[in-house]
């Protein structure tokens, strides 16, 4: 049976297939429950809730606003995402997709490759790192912000490129270097050099190394690295076009194909492929090596989320009007762009949830873990985290293992994240509506497990 975590409780990690919930969020039961085997604990990030503005849709609907008594309380990503339906954004080109932003996927939560240090994305403004290897560091996180930093809506590290963060806002992306006392981080000539919060334990300070400026001011609403991080592809859902940077040289080319606006980039792990979504329905998977493509169309609504595999030949797709998700199997090695695409079932997500689809997924870098969000669901069900056992045999299917809750009232998961550090199993991040980015130990590899 799945594990269920009872309304009322949160949950605390996993053990062996067996998601463990507790009354409440405890740095001291969460050493004893997974503490001994990872040898640290990640205590939850608080962070404040924001109170949105109604959108100008919703107020011509409603009359007088919101009904009296509704909460209008979601956190600071909610917040950013629907700050644009505040503005008339009006092309000859392309359609209006503000309203569609809210079903993206956005990587509002990264992990650092090679560390124990997360960034996200708390408020329309604002960055918040936590660097989990500086033990003396307590609860203290690190606050990033700064005039060119607006209406944030993704984050990612850069691959190799020690603790370097990219940002993308209103206008471009903003990267974000750590500085120590004594190696001060290198400022690109032009950039107006901003500085985040100081650490008081080991004197790091994030300053802002680099403003890569969009075409036309565009809100950059997609980024992607190359796996050796010298490339950054950046793109905005006002635009067809999306740009690759050189980013050592600060320079962007713009590609283009196809008419609709784009929703979501996501590059291979072996740099070979490059995926891109559009909000018309269609999609493209691209060899970098010459930089062609394949068009793809879909009937299931556009992609809403997308992850590759760890060898980079499969790509699992979410789609907005679809409660199945797809696979896309590369059938030669590249830059062969010869490939199918086949249905992954996740008949739990309709059937014992009561939900209307699925809103977002995660796989992890080891390809055994799955999490996946779904929209609305009944009651009891309402708001969790479904996490599924994945094979590759060699086609996917997925096992329900189990649900996590989030803490608060109501929590909603808004964007999640895995890191694959730990031999034992991955981390699951998880920013929640009710103000807390929480991180779940997924442990099931380990020897001194019973």
């Amino acid at each position: 049976m799945p594990s269920f975590p009872q309304p009322g409780s949160v949950t605390i990690c996993e053990i062996n297939r067996d998601l463990i919930a507790a009354e409440s969020l405890s740095d001291d039961q969460a050493k004893e429950i997974y503490g001994k085997i990872l040898g640290m604990v990640f205590s939850p990030i608080q962070f404040q809730t924001y109170q949105p503005a109604v959108p100008i849709e919703e107020q011509e609907t409603q009359g007088q606003g919101r009904p009296s008594g509704e909460s209008t309380e979601k956190n600071g990503l909610l917040k950013a995402i629907q700050v644009f339906a505040n503005n008339s954004i009006k092309s000859i080109f392309h359609p209006n997709y503000v309203n569609l932003l809210p079903e993206v996927d956005f990587k509002g939560v990264s992990w650092h490759q090679h560390k124990h240090i997360i960034a996200f994305i708390a408020g329309p403004n604002q960055v918040i790192i936590r660097d989990y290897e500086d033990s003396a560091e307590g609860k203290d996180a690190s606050v990033l912000t700064c005039e060119s930093q607006r209406d944030i809506k993704v984050l990612e590290w850069r691959p190799n490129g020690g603790k370097s963060l990219s940002v993308g806002c209103k206008g471009g992306v903003c990267i974000w270097t750590a500085s120590y006392p004594g190696n001060v981080a290198s400022v690109r000539s032009g950039t107006a050099s901003y500085l985040g919060t100081l650490s008081r334990s080991t004197g790091t300070r994030w300053t802002l190394v680099d403003f890569l400026r969009s075409h036309n001011d565009e809100q950059i609403s997609a980024l992607s690295w190359s796996p050796d991080g010298r490339y950054l592809a950046s793109a905005s859902y006002e635009s067809s076009s999306f740009t690759i940077w050189d980013v050592a040289q600060g320079v962007g080319t713009p590609i283009r194909r196809g008419l609709g606006g784009i929703s979501m980039l996501k590059w291979s792990p072996t740099g070979d492929y490059f995926f891109a979504a559009k909000f018309d329905g269609t999609f493209y998977l691209w060899e970098t090596n010459t930089w062609t493509s394949e068009p793809w169309s879909s009937t299931s609504g556009f992609v809403t989320g997308a992850t590759w595999d760890p060898d980079g030949r499969v790509v699992l797709l979410a789609f907005s009007g679809s409660a199945t998700l797809g696979s896309i199997h590369f059938a030669s090695k590249p830059p062969s762009l010869d490939a199918h695409l086949l249905p992954v079932d996740l008949p739990e997500i309709i059937s014992l949830t009561g939900s209307q689809g699925i809103d977002k997924i995660a796989w992890d870098a080891s390809g055994e873990r799955l999490a996946v969000s779904y929209k609305g669901g009944d009651d009891v069900y309402k708001g969790l985290i479904a996490v599924y056992d994945a094979r590759r045999t060699p086609l996917i299917s997925a096992s329900l293992i189990g649900f996590i809750r989030g803490p608060g009232d109501n929590p909603k998961p808004i964007s999640f994240s895995y890191h694959d550090k730990f031999k034992q199993g991955p981390l699951l991040s998880v920013c929640w509506s009710s103000g807390f980015c929480c991180t779940y130990p997924l442990i099931f590899h380990s020897p001194s497990l019973s």
